[in-house]
């Protein structure tokens, strides 16, 4: 999945707003002002998502092209390979998981507020 096709996918989210955090190169996208993924357009090979504690670690028992976000906390934040061998398929689920990780921590006035953003679902990746 290209840097392109990443931002369509997450900008295609609810309530997402692109910003530039920390300097004029790293690309945060957020959901009612809470960052779920990040990317370096110096850098567009690495890709960073928050994730489940307990799902980070098998996906980085799985998958070479998955590791702990460098410069994050690395027990809820991965980092992808975007030129690794992850589908396209892999990348929109994990997109998905980190912005539904995000969503759940919202208050619940945020969420009564937009109920838009309890409606994207997770397409299921099975933990063997």
């Amino acid at each position: 999945m290209d840097i392109e096709s990443v931002r369509d996918f997450c900008l295609s989210l609810p309530r997402v707003e692109e910003y530039f955090p920390f300097d004029e190169t790293t690309l945060a996208f957020r959901v009612e002002g809470r960052i779920f993924a990040m990317i370096d357009l110096d850098d567009t090979q690495w890709f960073v998502l928050k994730c489940q504690p307990e799902y980070a670690l098998w996906l980085r028992d799985r998958y070479s092209a998955i590791t702990g976000a460098w410069h994050m906390n690395k027990r809820h934040w991965n980092q992808l390979d975007l030129l690794g061998h992850l589908s396209d398929n892999l990348v929109r689920h994990l997109i998905r998981h980190s912005y539904t990780e995000v969503v759940r921590k919202l208050p619940r006035a945020v969420k009564q507020a937009c109920p838009e953003v309890l409606q994207v679902n997770e397409a299921p990746v099975e933990m063997a």
